[in-house]
């Protein structure tokens, strides 16, 4: 048996046990030590706001249809950013000499949810033996740092450049740590005091707090009245991706990176957007920039992220706040829901 975070119903987490599950030919059984719990995409799922709900996605039509849905409660095992052992692998795997493959009593990343024990098909956890010297806790950072390294791929910085990055969550605190080690200029856009400062540490050299400036006004006095030459929207809020928009200069970029809920509610397209030609773009983990995509693949964007990580270029566990038994998940994602203020990062611990 194993441990499972289970969203059974909105705002409802349990932990359940689930049965081990036979190993069969060409799979690898991996036991999870930490998994991270993603305080966006996750936390739709947790609140009853996640468009699966209502809709499934037809990958054929690559449309959502409506009267369906490809997402039912109880959700069990929601969650992608794991690290865990191998403990067994299949016997038509033991000889193979291929070195892509995790051993017995390697440590491996990868996506399996928020689940004691997982069973994958090789090919899953292909090249994602942990490096050595890389701590276990930033290998959960694999899925997340590819996500705000694609952002970056997407708005195209160029050396010298100003860039507005909107939320400082850890999503956008990587972004702007990306920001930075692109060359480019990162001021910080929040409504969190401390996430701000957290910002500062993270290479913004700038910092905007939505709650009490007026921020595109503020950017224009950075850039000598330009406003930014790319701004990336990583916090999900329609408000923010309309401040987004008024606040980058004509002609300018805009990255929208957040995963928005329902509709648009403040979101003006008839206003800056309109007016200064502003360029949309979205950025989405499930393809790469298509101008890279000859070069890049979400294998690399995970590999690169880590390399960053163990060349110490980005410190994914300084953003860690809150490491937590997973017998205690529920509180983890009411304190995430109710007082994200309280934290950062949240990772659950398997015994």
């Amino acid at each position: 048996m194993s441990q499972t975070v289970q969203v059974t119903s909105p705002r409802r987490v349990e932990v359940i046990e689930q049965p081990s599950i036979e190993l069969g030919p060409g799979q690898i059984r991996v036991r999870t030590s930490f998994s991270g719990i993603s305080a966006g995409t996750e936390l739709t799922a947790y609140r009853g706001t996640n468009p699966y709900l209502n809709r499934s996605w037809d990958p054929d039509q690559r449309l959502f249809v409506e009267g369906t849905s490809g997402l039912n409660y109880p959700i069990a095992g929601l969650g992608y950013s794991e690290v865990g052992e191998v403990v067994e692998v299949a016997p038509d795997l033991a000889d193979d000499d291929d070195p892509a493959i995790p051993a017995v009593g390697q440590q491996v990343w990868g996506i399996w949810g928020h689940r004691g024990e997982a069973v994958l098909p090789v090919d899953r956890l292909r090249g994602c033996v942990l490096p050595d010297g890389l701590d276990p806790v930033a290998a959960t950072f694999a899925r997340v740092g590819a996500v705000a390294l694609n952002a970056v791929l997407a708005a195209d910085i160029h050396l010298g450049e100003v860039v507005a990055v909107f939320g400082q969550g850890v999503l956008g605190l990587l972004t702007t740590r990306l920001v930075q080690l692109s060359g480019a200029t990162a001021v910080a856009v929040d409504t969190v005091p401390s996430r701000l400062d957290k910002a500062r540490e993270y290479g913004a050299g700038a910092t905007i707090n939505a709650a009490t400036e007026a921020v595109a006004q503020q950017l224009r006095r950075l850039t000598e009245g330009r406003g930014a030459d790319v701004a990336i929207e990583i916090s999900g809020s329609y408000h923010a991706l309309h401040d987004a928009i008024r606040s980058v200069t004509v002609d300018g970029r805009v990255v929208s990176a957040g995963f928005y809920q329902g509709d648009g509610t403040g979101l003006r397209l008839g206003d800056e957007f309109h007016h200064n030609r502003v360029r949309l773009v979205s950025s989405q983990i499930g393809g790469v920039p298509p101008a890279l995509a000859g070069r890049w693949n979400q294998a690399r964007l995970n590999h690169t992220f880590l390399q960053l990580a163990l060349d110490r270029q980005v410190d994914p566990v300084g953003l860690v706040t809150h490491v937590i038994p997973v017998e205690e998940a529920a509180e983890a994602f009411d304190m995430l829901d109710r007082r994200p203020e309280e934290a950062l990062q949240v990772v659950l611990k398997f015994s």
